[in-house]
């Protein structure tokens, strides 16, 4: 075997299997679900994909690459799914988007696929609109925390945010030094409401993580907090 550089293209062996979930209001939702090739997950990754309107759904290039790496290198089961009214290769979600307020159907629907399959020690890991989904509605599930990549805090209100100190669950937010909305100072009074947060600053880093240097940081940021054994991640694979 030759060690192979991971690039931004690189997939590597993992159980991937087209899933629908569905909503309460009624809608289809479709998505996938990655786990790793031999063995157990031994946590998983709920993915929310950033805004819509922008351009966002299930394979918007972190979540795409978490899903094609983690299952891999850190043992982990990764779920990605379009929201509402979202088209991926995978295909369309029904519905519309709704700036925020029927998603939280979509979120159930999420949490309840990882509650039918037993799929353990689920986290959140929204990525901008998505992580204004995980802070508004996602403490309310039996998960470990959420991890927040480029949050906003455009939609989600001070007592939603105030609501994640003492519930039991981590709050990791990782804020890129250049971001367009939300900078580290900014997010540290943001966020004060919540001093168990972890608040994780990115050096050079932007709201949309260009980049593989950029996309690594947040995928080590991601692992060693879920599976702390399995960090920092190989840069290489036996191929």
């Amino acid at each position: 075997m030759t060690a192979t550089e991971i690039r931004s293209a690189t997939e590597l062996p993992a159980r991937r299997e087209e899933i629908e979930l569905h909503t309460d209001d009624g809608l289809t939702l479709v998505g996938e679900l990655a786990t790793p090739l031999s063995g157990e997950p031994v946590a998983t990754l709920v993915t929310l994909h950033p805004l819509p309107t922008h351009g966002g759904f299930m394979d918007s290039h972190v979540l795409r690459k978490a899903a094609a790496r983690l299952p891999a290198l850190a043992d982990l089961a990764v779920l990605r799914f379009n929201l509402r009214g979202v088209t991926s290769p995978r295909g369309t979600s029904e519905g519309a988007f709704d700036g925020g307020e029927g998603e939280r159907f979509d979120v159930k629907a999420a949490m309840d696929f990882v509650a039918q399959r037993g799929l353990p020690h689920p986290w959140l890991v929204g990525w901008s609109f998505g992580t204004e989904l995980a802070l508004r509605y996602g403490a309310q599930y039996p998960i470990e925390g959420a991890i927040l990549l480029s949050p906003p805090l455009h939609r989600a209100s001070d007592a939603e945010v105030a609501a994640w100190e003492g519930n039991g669950k981590r709050l990791v937010a990782l804020v890129p030094e250049f971001d367009d909305y939300l900078r580290p100072a900014e997010a540290r009074e943001r966020f004060a409401s919540v001093p168990s947060l972890e608040l994780v600053p990115v050096e050079g880093g932007k709201h949309l993580w260009v980049g593989e240097a950029q996309v690594r940081r947040v995928l080590d940021e991601i692992v060693a907090r879920v599976n702390a054994p399995a960090y920092p991640l190989p840069t290489t694979y036996d191929a």
